[in-house]
């Protein structure tokens, strides 16, 4: 049985509880996170905030984290001509697709991920990707993410398992994942120290967490948030 992974760890709030999901299923954890000149670099300081408060907070998980690794991948912002790389408006292009979609961004994040993976002797990449509550993204769907695992694997003689524990959830029910597996705790971590917004926008905080309020990183989040909160103040008052 495989007991190691490794987590595509951005700092936002699914990779979070992407983290918090693997910590509970392995026995080893390393986290890996990319810098690839997106707009909102701040996540890079995040994802450092937030795993210092798990360390911090959850002992029993602060045995099984183990390394941390921040690759360059700048040549993706160069020639990615999009509103998460450069100072664009945010909206939809002709394709449909709105234009804080990086192509190929998750098809390259996972082939480094189990380039290391395969150093690391780490037999289960863990990402955050989701095809419930998401903007259209193709490489977040399930049938990527398995053509992906059988790509990997052949062209590395490899059994890595790629895991999606956000798959088919919405923010909602990751909020709820979060609660399940780390409690209030969780929460607060998540609310407190991850970060989301695609403009990078930290000085304004909401009950949900910090960004701007109006992108649609931060209205799926503050969505999510508002109907996890109502279903949990539901069951309270049952």
């Amino acid at each position: 049985m495989v007991s190691n992974a490794l987590v595509l760890f951005s700092g936002g709030q699914d990779s979070t509880a992407c983290l918090a999901w693997a910590l509970s299923h392995f026995n080893r954890v390393e986290t890996l996170g990319f810098n690839y000149g997106q707009r909102h670099h701040v996540e890079l300081e995040c994802r450092q905030n937030v795993m210092a408060e798990i360390r911090r907070q959850f002992p029993q998980w602060d045995k099984k984290l183990g390394q941390d690794h921040l690759l360059d991948l700048g040549l993706l912002g160069q020639i990615s001509d999009c509103a998460l790389t450069s100072e664009t408006e945010i909206q939809f292009a002709q394709s449909g697709l709105p234009n804080t979609f990086v192509p190929g961004r998750n098809l390259l994040f996972l082939t480094f991920a189990a380039t290391l993976a395969y150093r690391r002797n780490l037999g289960v990449l863990v990402t955050g990707v989701c095809e419930t509550d998401y903007s259209g993204y193709p490489d977040c769907r399930s049938n990527t993410m398995q053509a992906l695992q059988l790509a990997l694997n052949l062209g590395m003689e490899q059994q890595f398992r790629i895991e999606t524990p956000l798959m088919w959830l919405d923010k909602a029910q990751t909020w709820q994942l979060a609660n399940e597996l780390g409690g209030a705790a969780l929460l607060d971590i998540t609310r407190e120290y991850s970060h989301t917004c695609y403009l990078g926008e930290r000085n304004r905080r909401f009950d949900w967490g910090y960004g701007c309020g109006t992108c649609p990183a931060c209205e799926l989040r503050a969505k999510g948030y508002n109907a996890f909160i109502e279903t949990q103040q539901g069951k309270a008052g049952q």
